[in-house]
């Protein structure tokens, strides 16, 4: 008998139940919790999944915080630069923003910047003033305890020419950023930043620790003219080994609750298997449900996965003693690795 399975293989096995009462007593304390006693991983909130209710007037960008928690109970927070964007440099509006957090019990984990130009211009003069273009988010980053900035490698060229050229445009950036001690991510968003392959061929060429991804299960059409998609579950794969966050893209869901375009058990046992167990942010882009449900379903969602995932004690053949099948019950989590 292997000491762990998914719980749904052990939910199966409840004959063995009687023998190890005790022990799989304890082990029902320790489900879904780490070596740390952390879930397997952490749920957070991508501002983008109220985007329509941000642009529509329906709420404000210092509400946010506010809302992840009070309306879905989520502690954590994902910005977008563009419901701030002329407040990168203001410095009482971030203050703000850091006491609504800190006064919802809130914790902000990064923005996501767009429209500040490719940081793989062809132009070098383009391609540096879109660097420039970043520097004050990564201040404002860091003024509201982020991270994490997220950024784009657009670019314009051939397969290898644009690999070169956002390499440059993200390992200047990175480098700026380490003076505030904040990672630059790259999101596959369209065009080759969506062929995970290319995107972590990036990565190599870039080499530096503060210089990774934020893989989105969700944006991999490369050409949405032609319709010309990578697949998902390999993008993912290939841009974990780099991943400092991730976003858990949801649209529409069945009536089981499950995603209907992304098999999430399949998919966040490549983010795990990758030793992934920090945040993994819910972006919701429906239009089916409103704006709430969805993030209502997205977290339910990802609290089954989870649930589903985390790998939970067998009952022992033998009475339970402190040394259980060769391992201390201190032990028995400790070959997972961890990563924010």
């Amino acid at each position: 008998m292997t000491p762990f399975s998914s719980r749904r293989d052990f939910l199966k096995q409840t004959t063995a139940f009687s023998a190890g009462l005790a022990f799989s007593s304890w082990a029902g304390s320790a489900f879904a919790s780490t070596s740390l006693n952390q879930p397997l991983f952490k749920i957070s909130l991508a501002q983008w999944s109220l985007h329509r209710a941000l642009k529509g007037g329906k709420m404000d960008n210092l509400e946010f915080a506010k809302v992840a928690k009070e309306e879905f109970g989520i502690s954590a927070v994902e910005y977008v630069n563009q419901f701030f964007k002329d407040k990168a440099k203001d410095a009482k509006y971030l203050a703000e923003m850091n006491q609504r957090a800190s006064d919802a019990g809130v914790k902000n984990l990064l923005i996501m910047i767009d429209g500040e130009g490719a940081l793989g211009d062809p132009d070098p003069q383009k391609r540096t003033q879109a660097i420039k273009n970043h520097h004050q988010w990564v201040k404002a980053a860091k003024t509201l305890g982020c991270h994490s900035i997220r950024v784009n490698a657009r670019s314009n060229g051939s397969y290898k020419e644009q690999q070169k050229l956002a390499a440059d445009g993200l390992r200047r950036l990175t480098k700026f950023a380490t003076q505030y001690d904040i990672n630059v991510l790259v999101e596959n968003h369209g065009g080759l930043s969506s062929n995970g392959a290319w995107l972590a061929g990036v990565m190599k060429m870039v080499n530096l620790p503060n210089c990774g991804t934020l893989p989105d299960f969700g944006n991999f059409v490369i050409n949405r003219k032609t319709g010309e998609e990578y697949d998902r579950y390999k993008g993912v794969k290939e841009l974990m080994p780099y991943a400092k966050a991730v976003s858990a893209k949801t649209h529409d869901f069945d009536k089981d609750g499950n995603e209907i375009n992304t098999d999430y058990v399949k998919m966040m046992k490549i983010v795990l298997d990758a030793g992934y167990h920090g945040y993994v942010g819910i972006e919701y882009e429906g239009r089916k449900l409103d704006e709430y449900a969805g993030i209502r379903a997205s977290k339910k969602l990802l609290l089954k996965v989870r649930d589903e995932l985390t790998p939970v004690a067998e009952p022992c053949p033998q009475p339970v003693q402190e040394e259980c099948c060769g391992r201390t019950r201190r032990g028995l989590f400790r070959n997972r690795r961890f990563r924010r």
